[in-house]
């Protein structure tokens, strides 16, 4: 066992008995145990276990994109108060103040990468235990949790059009290849739309206008490019998990933006617009630590600033 199996191998235990227990559960109902297609949807239910967990954790992130988005002007205000300021002092007063503003308003600007960063460990638990697929099926390794030698006999007699869950695109062939670089393109694509429509649908011109948002920008065609690449390397296995993932994703966000946007996007506009001709009211998300109140928005409304009336004005309207 290497140093990544021992690092991993709780996580890799937990994957390898939700692997098991979905096995079961299809050969149960009538599924061949040595089939590919029965670990394919195995797999698939592992993918959506994993996905549900990580519920509040991507309610959490567009919460806190939402916040960010609300937070600009201040951000803007801030960049203009320190613009032209190089010295260490200056610096650091900037970083105290962005980290207060986040801090009073329990949001982070790495919130967006938590999912993926979460997901990182068991896609590497995945990755191990179909790798360690053969050396279990031969005795030669110990059993993964539940994935017992038994299972992993069974997982390498299976395949998928003829072509096993452990092969890669580098694997001898032009059948695997043929497969496996349709599933790299697939992923790659999926991952690319995902965050294409984020940006088109559900990004204010102030954000997209922001200088954080070139890293954003950058990461749109860097990460498809990056697992892309990797992909070669995936087994068959693991790339029918990103495939179930990327499209459970895709379908989240799409829900999402349309029913949680962000302030001044496309799609709040769209959703202010159909609320109005439902008669619903919108409420705007509170923001902490700015002098600017927003009042109830319409479709065709922008956000005024309240101004404060003195006890005296008070008095002399209610008489």
């Amino acid at each position: 066992m290497d140093w990544m199996d021992k690092l991993l191998y709780p996580l890799q235990w937990v994957v390898a008995w939700i692997l098991a227990i979905f096995h079961e559960i299809f050969t149960a109902i009538g599924l061949p145990a040595a089939n590919g297609w029965t670990w394919v949807l195995s797999i698939a239910g592992l993918t959506l276990v994993i996905r549900a967990i990580l519920i509040p954790l991507f309610v959490y992130q567009i919460k806190s994109q939402r916040k960010m988005q609300l937070l600009q002007p201040q951000i803007q205000r801030l960049q203009a108060k320190y613009k032209g300021k190089k010295d260490q002092y200056s610096r650091q007063a900037m970083a105290e103040e962005q980290m207060n503003l986040f801090r009073d308003n329990k949001t982070s600007p790495w919130a967006s990468c938590l999912p993926l960063l979460v997901q990182m460990p068991i896609f590497f638990s995945l990755f191990r235990v179909i790798h360690n697929m053969p050396d279990v099926a031969s005795g030669s390794v110990g059993a993964i949790g539940g994935f017992t030698q038994e299972l992993a006999i069974q997982a390498e007699q299976s395949s998928v059009f003829g072509i096993s869950l452990s092969a890669t695109f580098m694997s001898d062939g032009i059948g695997v290849k043929l497969l496996t670089g349709v599933l790299i393109v697939i992923m790659a694509s999926t991952m690319f739309i995902t965050q294409k429509q984020m940006m088109a649908k559900n990004m204010s011109e102030s954000a997209m206008a922001n200088p954080m948002m070139q890293s954003q920008k950058m990461l749109l065609y860097v990460m498809p490019l990056v697992f892309g690449i990797g992909g070669i390397y995936f087994p068959l296995g693991v790339l029918f998990y990103w495939l179930v993932s990327n499209t459970w994703t895709m379908c989240q966000q799409h829900v999402v933006i349309r029913n949680m946007p962000a302030p001044g996007s496309k799609a709040e506009k769209e959703m202010l617009e159909r609320k109005a001709r439902k008669g619903k009211p919108v409420q705007q998300p509170e923001i902490k630590g700015g002098t600017d109140t927003a009042v109830e928005q319409g479709p065709n409304q922008s956000r005024q600033r309240q101004q404060p009336v003195s006890k005296n004005r008070k008095k002399n309207k209610k008489r």
